[in-house]
């Protein structure tokens, strides 16, 4: 198998994959991924998609992420985890779709605007 590369991207979060056949490792810019990310919520985050195709432990996957918080680096990472998979099969386009997961999530932060301290809060107003 050839190595396989892919992106994903969420909010400001870039992740920039490369998988090939192995023994399971994830490594995210360069640590493993469980160190990465220390949290089990993140870590399901990561690998649900490898779960579902029932891959876990058949590919080694080196990860470079910038950007963003560890959520949408995560989820970014499930992202470009998720295409790979059909890459390798386009069977499992059929698992992942109905889950949500070859969807890339538009959500940005909405910018500030001139004249408020945030995107829609404003100052508070005083009568007199």
């Amino acid at each position: 198998m050839a190595v396989i590369n892919t992106s994903g991207r969420r909010k400001t979060a870039v992740a920039r994959i490369y998988m090939s056949a192995g023994a399971g490792n994830i490594t995210v810019n360069g640590r493993d991924y469980k160190e990465y990310f220390p949290t089990g919520t993140l870590q399901y985050v990561v690998t649900q998609s490898l779960q579902l195709t029932n891959a876990m432990g058949k590919y080694d996957i080196k990860v470079n992420l910038d950007g963003g918080g560890v959520q949408g680096q995560a989820e970014a990472l499930r992202l470009a985890i998720s295409k790979a998979m059909c890459e390798i099969d386009p069977a499992n386009r059929l698992i992942l779709k109905p889950q949500g997961l070859l969807s890339r999530d538009p959500r940005m932060v909405e910018r500030k605007k001139p004249g408020r301290p945030k995107a829609r809060k404003r100052f508070q107003f005083s009568k007199r």
